[in-house]
């Protein structure tokens, strides 16, 4: 249960409502970050729309790069919200979730190319405390990705970063999506006045 709990439908913004009803079409329940995020009703927008917009923007790495490098940020920053949804985007876009389970095994595993072990390492290097990034290994990520791939993946590693300690301080943990099973953690409703086109019940 999050620290703080999320906002029930029937109290939150128009805007609100409307970012609970369109992350629940797409994702099938509503991220409880967002209902988290609600008791800031301007904040949950700009973070709605910067989402949208990096999602747009982000098309120069190879989806499985962009994917594994993030989802081993959430890995080391034991966000398991995070964990949860990254497995569900892979699966979506076609990737093999099943070697996730390896990827601590990464930098010796033929499970991950060498792109993608590339990636990982940049991820590891990035979520460390301090920063351990090497002018060695940007000069290898450039050659491998070019600049703008650069800036990209360390655009997104870096937000990852963000959502992961974020998540962890309010206390949400995995919501199920991976399972099919998001239902579980259903936006909260007021007592008497359940919202049934955007909350679901539990499972």
């Amino acid at each position: 249960m999050p620290r703080i709990p999320g906002v029930p439908t029937k109290q939150a913004s128009p805007l609100s409502r409307l970012l609970y009803r369109v992350t629940r079409r797409r994702y099938g329940a509503v991220p409880e970050p967002a209902t988290v995020f609600a008791h800031q009703p301007r904040l949950l927008v700009a973070w709605g729309v910067h989402e949208s917009l990096v999602e747009r923007a982000t098309r120069v790495l190879p989806s499985s790069v962009a994917e594994l490098a993030v989802y081993r940020a959430a890995v080391r920053l034991n966000c398991s919200w995070c964990i949860d949804f990254g497995t569900m985007l892979q699966k979506h876009a076609g990737l093999d979730i099943d070697r996730l389970r390896h990827i601590d095994d990464y930098a010796d595993s033929s499970l991950f190319t060498r792109q993608e072990r590339l990636a990982i390492a940049y991820a590891d290097a990035m979520t460390e405390t301090p920063v351990s990034v090497t002018d060695e290994q940007v000069l290898e990520l450039e050659r491998e990705f070019g600049r703008a791939g650069v800036v990209e993946l360390t655009y997104l590693v870096g937000l990852e970063n963000a959502r992961g300690r974020v998540n962890s301080a309010l206390g949400l943990t995995d919501q199920g999506f991976t399972s099919g099973d998001a239902c579980r953690v259903p936006v909260p409703s007021d007592v008497d006045t359940a919202d049934t086109d955007v909350t679901a019940e539990p499972a």
